[in-house]
């Protein structure tokens, strides 16, 4: 397994698409951008067949520290949950069968 940067996606969009890297690194960086954008104000982003983007809430609560036991206060926090469509799986799922 490797590491795939942004930089490498945006390499074969622009050559599968005869564009300037330049232009493609715009367009994806502003996608990027508008999805951050519409998860900062809570909503839920949808692509279809692809999967959906959900900001989830934790609540504050207590905690311990696990060296000195001491209880600390963990504050409420928001994260984003990632549920893949359906196409994605059954690519996922095909790639294992095949090895």
């Amino acid at each position: 397994m490797s590491t795939t940067q942004k930089k490498d996606i945006v390499d074969r969009i622009a050559k599968s698409n005869q564009v300037k890297n330049t232009l493609v690194k715009a367009i994806v960086q502003n996608f990027l951008d508008e999805i951050t954008l519409e998860l900062t104000k809570g909503n839920r982003l949808e692509f279809r067949d692809f999967g959906v983007f959900e900001v989830k809430e934790r609540a504050a609560r207590k905690a311990q520290n696990p060296k000195t036991l001491e209880p600390i206060d963990v504050p409420a926090s928001r994260s984003v949950k990632f549920k893949m469509g359906r196409i994605m799986k059954k690519k996922l799922n095909t790639r294992i069968a095949k090895k």
